[in-house]
């Protein structure tokens, strides 16, 4: 019973990474594909100015997955990064490259620094997504089992090839979707339809992807086919389908706010549909829940830590994306600086 809880807490947890970093990998995809330097100066400005509060805190879901998973279920970990440690290392490098290339960008002075941090924070932003959805493709095509080695074939198959794929697409729709938000916040309607569109465009390649991930899954990976045919995958699969349409109906309006969530709905319903379709697996069909659990002593810890971790975090990161929301975290410009340096000059003088 504690085994399963935590399984569905990790399960919770990848689908929040998956909505919220998928957000910022998204944002990245859109500053690659915005064109030249003169082109795509206004959809870059928005991409620096929406990210800029809140980019670094969605990896609080990656280290709640990575502590999940060694501590709870510690075979399942080292099966995994044993045999998946190259595209899961290929992942990292981009999120080191990723974070450095949009930090370096904002303070270089030089244009060629600028392009070419740029670049890498780009270029990462699309290598991240497409390993760790590789990875997961060989998870649930049953690729990966205790005391597998190292090898492409892992990684490099059908499954991984369509789930890496539809990482990209994901994070590109979720992007696009919260671009147009912030630049109706910013008042920018240039920006607004230029995302939207760019929104239901990504949208259409995810649904297509979609469903070539269930014909491709069927024969490749038929346990997890099986799972989002019938029972509780099924039911999230339906979910996903029916808040794609609202999100499609929703981006064809006028913009609202309305289209975020179900957005993160089509995303959070479609992992929800995957992890209950391995039931009662974590690696089809070798490595079940119970056989991968560690000490019931150490799952009844985990699952008080990870309560009080919650307890502690979930609100601060809630406030924290309502502040960015709101407007209440704009990010200080060259003018501000310099007017709160005149000003505090002025109040020493006066003082």
């Amino acid at each position: 019973m504690t085994a399963d809880l935590i399984a569905f807490v990790l399960l919770l947890a990848v689908t929040a990474y998956t909505c919220a970093g998928g957000t910022d990998y998204g944002a990245g995809f859109w500053d690659l594909t915005s064109g030249g330097a003169e082109r795509g100066k206004r959809p870059r400005w928005l991409i620096d100015h929406a990210m800029a509060p809140v980019w670094e805190v969605n990896n609080v879901w990656l280290i709640f997955i990575f502590v999940i998973m060694w501590t709870g279920f510690p075979v399942f970990f080292q099966t995994v990064f044993s045999a998946m440690w190259v595209p899961l290392a290929l992942a990292a490098v981009g999120m080191v490259l990723r974070g450095a290339g949009f930090a370096f960008r904002k303070a270089s002075r030089r244009i060629a620094g600028q392009r070419l941090f740029g670049t890498l924070f780009a270029v990462s932003s699309l290598v991240t997504p497409f390993f760790l959805g590789a990875a997961a493709g060989g998870i649930a095509s049953g690729r990966v089992a205790l005391g597998t080695e190292a090898s492409a074939r892992a990684w490099s198959n059908p499954t991984s090839l369509v789930f890496g794929l539809l990482a990209i697409a994901t994070t590109a729709f979720l992007g696009a979707v919260f671009l147009s938000g912030d630049a109706r916040r910013f008042d920018a309607p240039d920006l607004v339809d230029h995302f939207r569109g760019r929104a239901l465009g990504a949208l259409a390649v995810v649904a297509v992807l979609a469903v070539v991930a269930l014909f491709v899954t069927r024969t490749d990976a038929p346990h997890v086919w099986h799972g989002l045919t019938h029972g509780m995958g099924l039911v999230f699969v339906l979910l996903a389908a029916a808040a794609t349409f609202a999100t499609a109906w929703l981006l064809l309006r006028p913009p609202g706010t309305w289209v975020r969530v179900t957005a993160v709905g089509v995303v959070a319903a479609a992992v929800l549909a995957w992890g209950m379709a391995q039931r009662p697996y974590l690696i089809p069909t070798s490595l079940t829940v119970a056989e991968a659990a560690g000490a019931p002593s150490t799952l009844t810890w985990l699952a008080f830590v990870t309560l009080v971790a919650l307890v502690i975090v979930a609100p601060a990161v809630a406030l924290l994306y309502w502040l960015d929301t709101h407007g209440e975290l704009e990010s200080l410009t060259d003018a501000d600086l310099r007017r709160g340096g005149t000003e505090r000059g002025e109040s020493a003088d006066g003082s």
